[in-house]
């Protein structure tokens, strides 16, 4: 059982709804049912190649994202366009897949959490009434946000692609953000066998205090094609140790 005090789990609770809702959609209104608020938000990237035929709707890859331990971690979904901020959030208020549950996301958002679309009005509602604070730590929503405003709701490395399920194909191209100790950490790719297929140092556009970017390609060597696993680590400046920050489940062709 956690030792920290209800007032700060409730504080990360509401700063983590905050994240869900005022970095996803600014025109939709998010209503709980109960004091629990969502953990996470939605973040479009880049559209999918649509469907033939004037009638078809355009599909877009986005993703949500969901809680892996105490930090945010994105998983892959596809919308229709044009409404496609509404179905990301539907989306997110849906949860993780089966597989996402089994390898440790999870949701902090209550059952019977509803969206409900609002044109022209950035509103937050809790029970159907509107709110200018989440509880009474006062998490204020009467100011834009972005991801700056959450730095500590995301992993040391924040892996944005390739994401949770996905397939891999030697080289593999990886891209995220990271803030570490002189902006350098490691990205492990292991193979179904266990083996470590790959293993490259790799340094973000800025860190020790502010969050950089990161895009690299390198190959990897896998023993058999199967089931494998991105590990994003660094090299603890205190010990040298290894300290995993995050891991993304994979299928690893080889």
């Amino acid at each position: 059982m956690s030792s920290r005090p209800l007032s700060v789990v409730r504080a990360r609770r509401h700063r983590r709804a905050l994240l869900a809702t005022a970095l996803a959609l600014p025109a939709l209104t998010l209503t709980a049912c109960g004091s629990d608020t969502a953990p996470s938000t939605a973040t479009p990237s880049a559209p999918a190649t649509g469907g033939s035929g004037g009638t078809t709707a355009k599909r877009i890859q986005t993703a949500v994202y969901f809680l892996h331990g105490e930090q945010v971690s994105p998983a892959p979904r596809t919308v229709s366009a044009p409404a496609t901020a509404t179905a990301a959030v539907r989306a997110l208020l849906a949860g993780p897949s089966g597989y996402e549950g089994r390898h440790g996301r999870t949701t902090a958002v209550p059952s019977g959490t509803r969206l409900q679309s609002r044109p022209h009005k950035d509103a937050f509602e809790l029970d159907g009434k509107p709110v200018q604070a989440f509880g009474g730590e006062g998490v204020v929503l009467n100011g834009p946000v972005g991801r700056a405003d959450f730095e500590d709701l995301s992993p040391a490395v924040l892996v944005e692609s390739p994401l949770i399920g996905r397939t891999v194909r030697t080289p593999v191209r990886v891209w995220g953000s990271a803030n570490t100790f002189e902006a350098v950490f490691r990205l492990k790719v292991t193979d179904s066998t266990g083996r470590t297929a790959a293993d490259v140092r790799v340094r973000a556009t800025s860190g020790t205090g502010t969050r950089g970017t990161f895009d690299v390609t390198f190959p990897y060597k896998a023993a058999r094609t199967g089931p494998g696993l991105l590990t994003a680590y660094f090299l603890s400046p205190k010990d040298g140790r290894p300290v995993t920050v995050d891991t993304v489940p994979l299928t690893v062709n080889r």
